[in-house]
């Protein structure tokens, strides 16, 4: 008999066992797309690359799955003035910031030391305590001299 071989549960699925989540088939596929994911994907996309895996998962699943997901806070959904909501994967690593190339759509994310610190020294100035924040840099690329 051979033995089938396991998909690695991703962080999603991790997340979603801790929160009590029922995992189907088609939300595991949808997670593991998810955690995989290094471009910021709108649900069409995550469609896409499901259809891939199993092409029985409808478009209606996925939109049900990612608001689960984001109502759960397993994933963040970032409106990047493209029209499309784009999802990443909440981890607890160190925080970070994006810059959005609004000719190319590409997102690149960064980490900034001044920019935390400059963030709690506003809040604080105004008599808060700053618990959270998004930062989103939009820009063009600089013409070359």
């Amino acid at each position: 008999m051979v033995k089938r071989q396991e998909t690695p549960i991703s962080k999603i699925e991790k997340a979603c066992l801790q929160k009590g989540i029922k995992l189907t088939g088609a939300r595991r596929l949808i997670a593991q797309v998810l955690s995989e994911a290094t471009d910021h994907p709108d649900v069409e996309t995550v469609f896409q690359r499901v259809q891939h895996l199993d092409a029985r998962v409808g478009m209606a699943t996925v939109y049900r799955t990612v608001k689960l997901f984001e109502e759960a806070q397993i994933v963040a959904r970032h409106d990047f003035l493209d029209g499309r909501s784009r999802y990443e994967e909440i981890t607890e690593e160190i925080h970070h910031d994006h810059l959005i190339d609004i000719r190319t759509g590409k997102i690149i994310e960064f980490q900034n030391e001044e920019i935390e610190i400059l963030q709690k020294k506003v809040a604080e100035s105004l008599g808060y305590e700053l618990i959270g924040h998004r930062l989103e840099l939009y820009a063009i690329p600089r013409q070359k001299k």
